[in-house]
């Protein structure tokens, strides 16, 4: 039987933008991908002293974002199993379902540069076949420390060619809090929810 290919894009997603639809889009038609899993994480280890928007309202959001598009799914791994949730389980979990796939992991150019403190990251990087990079302007990297840290990582790595977004959802929170113009940053349907329902506005 031929593997197949998924990739898998994991993250909060809140709110989820087009930066986040760009990177998706390019990784299936760059990997030839069958299918994008779009990994919402519930409760985010490395983000347990920040704030984040309720599960139910991200989802929808997400949904809403990627409808239409035949080759993006969302996952339910990390939705339906207690946290905190680490990625290298959540691929062990994917690779047990889909034992005859090759699992692509797509990171943003910052979660590269964070990847030496993910738990089990060497164990991540040797149990994916490839993971995608975004790099955002000016994201600093040095390859060779996270070779070092990380043995045989540097192989693995392919950067996504695709034009470069200077673009996080913690700046689309920023602007909205602040009244401040963000409406192109994001899918119309994502737009009119937050609007419909004064996400990340000042109280």
């Amino acid at each position: 039987m031929s593997r197949t290919k998924i990739g898998l894009f994991g993250g909060t997603f809140d709110p989820p933008h087009i930066g986040h639809l760009i990177l998706a889009d390019e990784a299936v038609h760059q990997f030839d991908l069958s299918r994008l899993l779009w990994m919402l994480a519930p409760d985010p280890p490395h983000k347990q002293e920040q704030p984040i928007s309720p599960l139910p309202q991200r989802l929808e959001m997400l949904q809403w974002m990627i409808s239409g598009n035949p080759s993006f799914e969302i996952s339910r791994l990390e939705i339906e199993r207690p946290g905190p949730h680490y990625t290298v389980d959540t691929v062990r979990l994917l690779a047990q379902q889909e034992p005859n796939a090759d699992i692509i992991l797509l990171l943003g150019g910052d979660s590269l540069r964070d990847l030496p403190t993910w738990r089990l990251c060497a164990n991540l990087v040797a149990e994916v076949s490839k993971i995608g990079v975004m790099r955002r302007p000016g994201d600093p990297f040095d390859m060779p420390a996270l070779e070092a840290k990380i043995p045989g990582l540097t192989e693995k790595i392919i950067f996504i060619d695709a034009p470069l977004q200077d673009l996080a959802s913690r700046e689309i929170r920023r602007r909205a809090a602040n009244g401040e113009s963000y409406r192109y940053y994001l899918h119309p349907s994502v737009y009119e929810y937050i609007e419909a329902n004064h996400l990340y506005h000042e109280k």
